[in-house]
């Protein structure tokens, strides 16, 4: 992909990311079933998160890293 490509699907993803859904695509969005392969990634997500911040404190203290870095953007 040319470098102008990548700038336009660039600019179109920050410009979705971005708009208001209508009140008929967020329902149309929070109707649609969970698939299994949608659930199955949520739990590797879980099971990797808790593996790697096995207690409650290291849970806590990942997050309270992550607030700071989010914020200091």
């Amino acid at each position: 992909m040319s470098g102008d490509a990548r700038d336009r699907v660039r600019a179109r993803v920050l410009t979705e990311q971005e708009r208001t859904l209508s009140a008929e695509e967020t329902a149309a969005y929070l109707s649609a079933p969970v698939t299994d392969e949608e659930r199955e990634n949520v739990r590797a997500l879980v099971r990797w998160f808790t593996r790697r911040y096995p207690t409650g404190a290291e849970r806590l203290a990942y997050v309270r890293r992550a607030y700071r870095r989010w914020h200091e953007r």
